[in-house]
């Protein structure tokens, strides 16, 4: 069987490790701790959107494949669950965030997917808000999934490589404002899923 063709020679063109296999493609990757250093690894990236990565940390590593989230805890880094700003590839001799490239297309497709698949016990949708990375200040920002509009905002702020907290439509937001506490993304989250818009939100 051939290779898949899930990205542009031009869109992996500066990227290190770069391997094309029957269902997926394959890359160098790190994640950085400030106390033990890089951890390096191979993110295979599929076209139903699953990562994994398997580690090289040490010649001895035993942890095999493991999720992004699974090698970010791994490699020691400090401010974990931030995997998408904290794993990062070599694009061009430096070393670049994931959500600073293409390779979370298929990922955030299928999160989306899945996002408008769930549903409640009453047969209504549940939709949670989503958080997409600005290009420029590395800050995840919040967006509400409500309404149709809401979601096809996400969407396409998600499909922008380029995306910047300027282009937040519905809040007036710039890189010098502070990223949402962890502890606010919680208490946010579960006021959306009692809400009566979430409640009365159809499918």
């Amino acid at each position: 069987m051939g290779e898949v063709v899930m990205f542009s020679e031009e869109e992996l063109r500066e990227m290190s490790g770069v391997k094309r296999g029957v269902d997926h493609i394959e890359v160098t990757c790190g994640c950085t701790s400030h106390r033990y250093g890089d951890a390096v690894g191979r993110l295979r990236v599929f076209m139903n959107g699953e990562l994994e990565i398997t580690c090289e940390c040490t010649p001895g590593c035993q942890e095999g494949t493991l999720s992004p989230s699974l090698f970010e805890k791994h490699s020691g880094r400090e401010t974990a669950r931030k995997w998408k700003n904290n794993v990062w590839v070599i694009v061009n001799g430096k070393k670049v965030p994931l959500c600073k490239t293409v390779l979370l297309k298929y990922h955030n497709e299928a999160s989306k997917n899945a996002n408008a698949a769930q549903r409640s016990q009453n047969g209504r949708a549940s939709h949670r808000d989503e958080f997409v990375c600005c290009t420029r200040c590395n800050k995840e920002r919040r967006f509400r999934l409500r309404t149709k509009e809401e979601c096809r905002v996400h969407h396409d702020a998600a499909a922008d490589v380029n995306w910047k907290c300027a282009d937040l439509p519905y809040d007036k937001i710039t890189c010098d404002d502070e990223e949402e506490r962890a502890s606010r993304r919680i208490a946010a989250a579960k006021l959306a899923l009692t809400s009566p818009e979430m409640l009365n939100l159809e499918s």
